[in-house]
């Protein structure tokens, strides 16, 4: 089996959001990087991104969306931290809680997602989720199960 003789190599590491945003750019030296694993080398750029552009950025978005009810988001936080947990014990059955998780979330929001299809503009809606239009148009129609080209 063959290798390509080149393959490409990142220039920076920067945050991005699928709102669109982008964080500052941190170029890499692969001088110093070298045949390193990218993950193992920049582990600490990236962390940098994250814990200076990207945890503002989130925190604004935040923000900016649409209030879910406390006791929602505590739920939430709740069964992201026993999903968490029983990774350690058994990392299958927790693919499984998170797969009975998303089952849920698509049940629950078929008929929000035709709603809010109906009642706001892509810009709202996008707005309100703290989305671009196009990824608020692919999360409402995999919800609501239509097209997002139609």
């Amino acid at each position: 089996m063959g290798h390509f003789g080149f393959i490409p190599k990142a220039h920076a590491l920067r945050a991005a959001c699928s709102c669109g945003w982008t964080g500052t750019e941190y170029p890499l030296d692969w001088e110093q990087i070298g045949e390193q694993d990218l993950r193992m080398a920049a582990g600490d750029l990236a962390e940098e991104c994250e814990t200076e552009w990207w945890d503002g950025h989130t925190s604004t978005v935040e923000k900016s969306a649409i209030a879910v009810p406390e006791d929602i988001t505590d739920l939430l936080s709740l069964v992201s931290e026993k999903i968490e947990k029983l990774a350690s014990r058994s990392p299958l059955a927790a693919v499984r809680a998170a797969r009975l998780l998303e089952v849920a979330a698509v049940r629950a929001a078929y008929w929000p997602a035709h709603d809010a299809r109906a009642r706001a503009s892509p810009a709202e809606a996008a707005a309100a989720l703290g989305l671009n239009e196009d990824d608020t148009r692919y999360l409402l129609a995999r919800f609501g199960n239509w097209s997002p080209y139609g």
